[in-house]
């Protein structure tokens, strides 16, 4: 896992230059402006509307490998670290035994003592979000189509004005008229659990075999259907083993969609997002630990998509900063109760 240090840099890169503005403006507050003057204060609040935002990135991760459907071959876990995802969309969320201490100390080697996560309990292949920051309350909602997982969700309190609710989700293989099934359903648990002023994020592994089918278009009634994808290195945006179909998604709603910004991994850049597969990333040391036979390692599920956001603080230029260790709360929601660690503490099946 990388060091403190380099996870900060990504993170103070989005504030520093603002907060030195900040500091600047206060220095010269002494001297008024000339008439018709703006003075650089007001210059700043009238660019961004706050002093400070967040760089938010979110990541849908069905990364296993091995025969038993778990990210204990460590192909996946590399990955993850070398991407260093804010808050992750997890799928087959299997580690270890499996039990409490198993997954806490996945998510500590793999992000860092301060995570947060939710994993939901007796599931074959459980869905699960991991978040930097904490998960105030968390829950399952059931999926009537399959019985080894549910839809798992997390109330996130990011920096700023309001939540983000992130629900990690696995649809069917089975064909589009099930997964169009699955879709009506969440869409139904989001609009009566989901506070239409908070943001909202569906990631995962759909199954999809195509952009248009029919599962898209119904939960674009809570989130946005870019109109580009993420992709990785050489533009291929599918994401399914064999790089042929759009099997995972990254979807936010209308609030969140319009604060994208690139994903910036040392000095590449990928304006749309990125579909992480070692085997073509280059430079690999962008995303080291990773190791280039990652992606391709025997029964790797998927690519990774991540996507990046910039999100105002809306808190009157308070800072606050990713690096920060927090505990969270976690309450049990509509749909079954599961398993949550709060930062450095535990949780899990």
């Amino acid at each position: 896992m990388r060091s403190t240090s380099s996870m900060l840099a990504r993170f103070v890169g989005v504030r520093v230059p603002l907060l030195v503005w900040a500091l600047a403006a206060a220095a010269c507050a002494a001297e008024p402006p000339l008439d018709g003057e703006v003075g650089p204060e007001a210059a700043l609040l009238g660019e961004h509307g706050d002093a400070l935002s967040t760089r938010v990135r979110l990541m849908a991760a069905n990364l296993t490998s091995g025969t038993n459907q778990s990210y204990d071959q460590g192909h996946g876990q590399r990955i993850l670290q070398g991407v260093e995802p804010d808050i992750v969309l997890l799928q087959e969320f299997n580690y270890g035994n499996n039990s409490t201490s198993a997954i806490r100390g996945f998510v500590d080697a793999t992000f860092g003592t301060g995570f947060s996560y939710y994993r939901e309990t007796g599931a074959q292949i459980p869905n699960g979000i991991v978040s930097r920051w904490p998960i105030v309350a968390s829950g399952e909602w059931d999926d009537a189509s399959v019985g080894n997982r549910d839809f798992a969700w997390a109330r996130i309190d990011i920096p700023g004005p309001a939540d983000l609710w992130a629900v990690s989700v696995h649809f069917l293989t089975s064909g589009s008229g099930a997964r169009n099934t699955e879709a009506q359903q969440l869409v139904s648990f989001i609009q009566a659990h989901v506070d239409p002023d908070d943001y909202l994020v569906i990631g995962g592994d759909f199954n999809t075999g195509g952009r248009d089918e029919a599962c898209v278009t119904t939960l674009s009634s809570v989130v946005v259907k870019p109109g580009s994808y993420p992709a990785d290195k050489n533009g291929n945006d599918k994401t399914n083993a064999s790089r042929s179909k759009p099997y995972d998604w990254v979807l936010v709603d209308s609030d969140l969609e319009p604060l994208e910004t690139a994903v910036v991994l040392g000095g590449s850049s990928f304006a749309n997002g990125l579909v992480v597969d070692t085997r073509v990333y280059s430079p690999l040391s962008e995303i080291s630990p990773a190791l280039s036979s990652d992606s391709g390692a025997p029964s790797m599920q998927h690519m990774g998509v991540v996507r990046d956001f910039v999100i105002p603080d809306g808190s009157g230029g308070s800072v606050s900063s990713s690096s920060v260790s927090s505990s969270s709360s976690s309450a049990s929601g509509s749909g079954g109760a599961g398993g949550s660690g709060g930062a450095g503490g535990s949780g899990g099946a």
